[in-house]
């Protein structure tokens, strides 16, 4: 990866960015600190803009975001409708869900994309909940900036360093990784715990409502 950057420069930061806002796995902190590392002139012969960096790689990230927000839209959350059912979602769920967004959304986008592994996820969650596109990308740059930008000042200034701040970032990731898998596992057992109490009360009316 490193080599394609070297190589390619721009275009090299824009398509790995681009993939990793798309859902692909390639870590933007790589990413990034390298790109900010080759503009403080770590590699000799080779030599960007530490403004370019942060505006390829910006790109790069928003194009992809909107790759997933598509996806979201256009084929995820008609599959929820048709075959949700079958693991429990129901048309009910979806629309509390996309009302929720409708009143938070901006704020979820904005902030998510400041965060490690809910930064990838967070555009199918807006597709899938029909959030507008054009707020939808407003709130991606403004939240991709501070992420692209401070990586990039990173790799800047430690220069040949730059492998220590990618590594700086493994820990923190992997604790949030950790809490957010927590989360989902509680809310699932929210909603099924939600979704027995719900059925009793139906059972106990059709028991009711049956002859003596």
């Amino acid at each position: 990866m490193q080599q394609f950057i070297t190589n390619y420069g721009y275009l090299a930061i824009f398509v790995l960015m681009l993939a990793e806002s798309a859902c692909i796995p390639v870590p933007s902190e790589l990413i990034m600190t390298f790109g900010g590392a080759l503009a403080a002139g770590a590699v000799p012969g080779t030599h960007l803009n530490l403004i370019g960096v942060i505006l390829a790689g910006t790109a790069g990230n928003v194009a992809g975001s909107y790759i997933a927000w598509a996806v979201g839209r256009y084929g995820a959350e008609p599959a929820l409708r048709r075959w949700g059912k079958r693991i429990g979602i129901r048309e009910h769920d979806i629309d509390r869900g996309i009302a929720w967004f409708d009143r938070h959304g901006n704020k979820a986008v904005l902030f998510g994309r400041l965060l490690p592994v809910v930064r990838t996820s967070i555009s199918q969650t807006a597709g899938i909940a029909q959030m507008p596109a054009l707020r939808f990308g407003i709130y991606t740059t403004i939240g991709c900036l501070p992420w692209t930008t401070a990586l990039a000042l990173a790799g800047y200034a430690v220069g040949a360093n730059w492998e220590s701040v990618v590594n700086a970032f493994h820990g923190p990731t992997y604790i949030i990784a950790a809490v957010l898998v927590v989360a989902i596992v509680f809310a699932v057992w929210r909603y099924a715990r939600r979704r027995q109490a719900e059925k009793r009360p139906a059972k106990h009316a059709r028991g009711d409502d049956s002859p003596a």
